[in-house]
């Protein structure tokens, strides 16, 4: 569907419509810019010492919202089964913190830590903690490409949704691999942003796919990250991975208004909306349009929207 529309852009001369269609063709050109920049130089090969990387999506409550909302049962399934008791885990990237508590109910009286680079997200992830009275789990501070702990030093090592926003993924890796016991876990998982799939046709959330694209690649960043994390892995040493894939997927009409809110919401009020301004790959009533579309989409009876996501086991 998405990809159809993607087509057109690309082959179809837009200097002939109407000129109220010039923001198209502006567009279109940029679209055509980037998408050269891309296919030349793949996002891991943007690593620097610094990685100073961008995160496309921020913090802002819009999205702080969506990430509470993920939980170890609907979000990391594939690791669960390997969970005891006991166990020590680093949860690495792990924002408000809602998956690692799930965790850390499940290794006590193991401990877990939850590790994200953004001081206000860690902040509320301690409140959060604190409610809970989760005694064997804490939250700090910390950077993806230079884990201050010891080798081999968690039992498992987990990330949900962060290698798709790094500039250096495998380097990240080889580092989450280093602080995993020898033998221990490595648990994954990335969504894979052009396998997403929805109905009714909504040609607006075609170009929120086609904006959320730019904005990612301009960040060397790499937002189809599901289909690459086998590779991935490969490429950073592991040996014995176990792939496996789930969805996320919307289809009542609760769920469906729910998510329309949310991504209406995220493309106005969010870093991808500060982003997509200052990149100049959009204009605030472009944004709006988006925003829209997302809110029509939303508020059809029989609306479904899958989210594709790539999982790995794999043994340090």
């Amino acid at each position: 569907m998405a990809q159809g529309w993607r087509t057109t852009v690309r082959h179809y001369n837009f200097s002939c419509l109407r000129p109220e269609f010039d923001w198209l063709w502006s567009w279109h050109c940029r679209w055509r810019t980037l998408l050269s920049m891309s296919e030349q130089t793949p996002p891991s090969q943007h690593s620097s010492v610094q990685h100073a990387d961008v995160y496309t999506h921020g913090h802002q409550e819009s999205v702080l919202r969506s990430h509470a909302a993920r939980t170890a049962g609907n979000s990391a399934g594939h690791l669960v089964p390997h969970l005891q008791p006991g166990q020590h885990i680093l949860d690495v990237g792990s924002g408000p913190g809602t998956i690692t508590a799930d965790f850390a109910r499940l290794v006590a009286p193991g401990r877990v830590l939850g590790l994200d680079r953004s001081p206000d997200v860690v902040a509320a992830a301690r409140r959060l903690a604190g409610k809970q009275h989760l005694n064997n789990l804490s939250f700090a501070v910390g950077d993806i490409y230079r884990l201050d702990f010891p080798d081999g030093s968690f039992d498992v090592v987990h990330a949900h949704q962060v290698l798709q926003h790094l500039s250096d993924p495998v380097a990240a890796l080889k580092e989450l691999r280093r602080v995993a016991k020898p033998g221990g876990i490595v648990a994954l998982r990335e969504a894979d942003f052009h396998g997403m799939s929805w109905y009714p046709a909504q040609p607006e959330l075609d170009e929120w796919m086609d904006l959320y694209q730019l904005v990612a690649r301009h960040n060397h960043a790499e937002p189809d990250a599901g289909r690459r994390l086998l590779h991935w892995a490969r490429a950073a040493g592991f040996t014995n991975v176990t792939p496996s894939s789930s969805n996320w997927l919307y289809a009542t009409p609760e769920q469906c208004r729910w998510l329309s809110a949310d991504w209406a919401d995220r493309v106005e009020k969010s870093s991808l909306a500060e982003q997509a301004l200052t990149y100049g790959l959009a204009d605030e009533a472009q944004l709006a349009h988006i925003a829209e579309g997302w809110r029509a989409w939303g508020a059809a009876q029989d609306g479904w929207f899958v989210m594709p996501n790539a999982e790995i086991i794999a043994l340090a």
